[in-house]
């Protein structure tokens, strides 16, 4: 059963608002206007009828590959496309942030994966197992060989609880344990959101009778989502606040900062964190094990000290020191590592090696492969510095698909993403903060304060970006 919440202390309008309500209040401008305008490329040139010719294989069925076949449909005249893609169910993966948080259930985030698809997509439901770009095929889990001309590669990543010593999926919902990524894409469930919505009643239950210890973690490695891992911290505690109850947080991450943009890292830091007063970070801090029967969570302490004085250079050297670290806890929330899916890993579409190795290898401003010029990516797999986001997706849609038509007509490729990213931050019931920046750091759509948390945003992303996605992202129409 959904509960609502009302707005916080400041004298906003109830959070309580159906979605009707919502849109007549904020209008379809300036907000959505902004998000239109900004959708990606400024002059939408894969929307003309192209009569490119050529064999387009899509191997992904989540936001990225849905967008991708989407536009390339309706910009070519005469589109050869199959989508391969084991998933009947489609999931809006953002929506299980808020069913953790008791506003929307899984019945909010799940459609047919077919209404999305047009009847002349080949549609292949398996899961590509090999990528084999030297002879222009792949070949899925069932042993069928598929050849085409051209590949977008949209196949998201995956979760890695395994990783984490003593620790795995099935886990997830005992012992305190939650983690609101969990899902499964293929089989249209996701089940974290629902285990995250227990997990805060429960915690809830705890604070009644005392001061339970809750840890949130952060891993090392690129996450889909990087703000999600806070947004449970303060959605948790704000839980607790709000019937006048406490726990004794403590926010671990291998970052070195809350938050990579300095505007929001200075907000959470001034004024977001103090309002709740009981939150310990703890920097370059990794999860490495988990004592699920004594509770106790272990972690990778890394850290610099200094060492001998170095004349030549006339500074010190310092020296990296890691220390394992044990953490008692009540309650645990586990972002766990991420990686590409296997089958880019160790292909040769895969980064081969730094510290984007196993992600798909594309250049971060066109999303054509560096090596094979056929291959295009859209979405979590993309091996850039930024983009693990739905809102990168979107901005990726319009320039992937512009490049894969000029590679298919013989032109130059001229879109370049900037490396737009987006972060609803939740920093409590009724409050976010948009986070949006790109390769050279802020690059806020709207003329409002960057680091500043508002209820608007709030209203925005719960009621007005979910359909937002279903009916112009998933149809490619924005």
């Amino acid at each position: 059963m959904k509960k609502r919440f009302e707005s916080p202390e400041t004298q906003t309008p109830s959070v309580n608002l159906s979605r009707r309500e919502a849109l007549k209040l904020m209008g379809i401008s300036p907000i959505a206007a902004g998000v239109l305008a900004g959708s990606g490329s400024s002059s939408f040139t894969e929307a003309r009828a192209s009569e490119a010719k050529g064999k387009i294989v899509i191997v992904g069925g989540g936001a990225g590959g849905i967008m991708a076949m989407a536009r390339l449909h309706r910009a070519l005249s005469d589109p050869d496309i199959t989508l391969i893609a084991p998933n009947e169910k489609h999931l809006y993966q953002p929506g299980q942030v808020f069913m953790a948080a008791g506003e929307y259930t899984f019945d909010d985030i799940v459609k047919e994966n077919r209404e999305f698809i047009p009847e002349d997509v080949n549609w292949i439901k398996d899961e590509v197992k090999t990528f084999d770009p030297d002879n222009n095929r792949v070949i899925t889990r069932a042993g069928e060989e598929v050849a085409y001309d051209y590949l977008v590669v949209a196949t998201g990543l995956q979760y890695h609880y395994e990783w984490i010593e003593g620790l795995s999926a099935d886990m997830i919902g005992q012992n305190g344990i939650s983690s609101v990524y969990l899902n499964d894409p293929e089989k249209g469930t996701a089940d974290g959101g629902s285990i995250t919505w227990e997990w805060f009643n429960d915690l809830k239950s705890a604070a009644k009778t005392g001061n339970p210890k809750v840890i949130c973690t952060q891993p090392g490695t690129p996450i889909k989502c990087g703000g999600a891992p806070q947004k449970i911290l303060y959605l948790s505690d704000d839980f607790l606040k709000r019937d006048g109850l406490s726990a004794e947080f403590t926010f671990a991450t291998t970052s070195g900062s809350l938050f990579g943009v300095p505007e929001v890292n200075k907000t959470l830091v001034e004024e977001v964190q103090p309002r709740y007063g009981n939150i310990t970070n703890k920097f370059g801090h990794n999860l490495v094990a988990v004592d699920a029967a004594k509770k106790i969570a272990t972690f990778e302490h890394k850290y610099e000290v200094q060492g001998d004085y170095d004349e030549d250079l006339e500074e010190y050297d310092m020296i990296t020191k890691v220390d394992r670290v044990e953490m008692p806890y009540d309650f645990l929330h586990v972002v766990p590592p991420m990686s590409a899916p296997d089958a880019v890993a160790s292909s040769p579409l895969g980064w081969q090696k730094g510290s984007a190795k196993g992600w798909l290898e594309v250049d971060r401003y066109t999303l054509q492969h560096l090596r094979y010029p056929n291959v295009f990516g859209i979405g979590d797999v993309c091996g850039i510095p930024l983009g693990k986001t739905g809102g990168s997706a979107r901005h990726h849609g319009p320039i992937m698909v512009a490049n894969l038509l000029a590679q298919m007509e013989g032109k130059a490729l001229k879109e370049k993403f900037d490396g737009y990213t987006v972060c609803p931050l939740k920093t409590q019931y009724g409050k976010i903060i948009l986070a949006e920046f790109d390769y050279d750091g802020a690059a806020p759509s709207f003329p409002l304060a960057v680091g500043e948390a508002r209820w608007a945003w709030w209203a925005f992303d719960l009621y007005m970006l979910k359909p937002m996605y279903w009916y112009l992202m998933m149809r490619g129409l924005m």
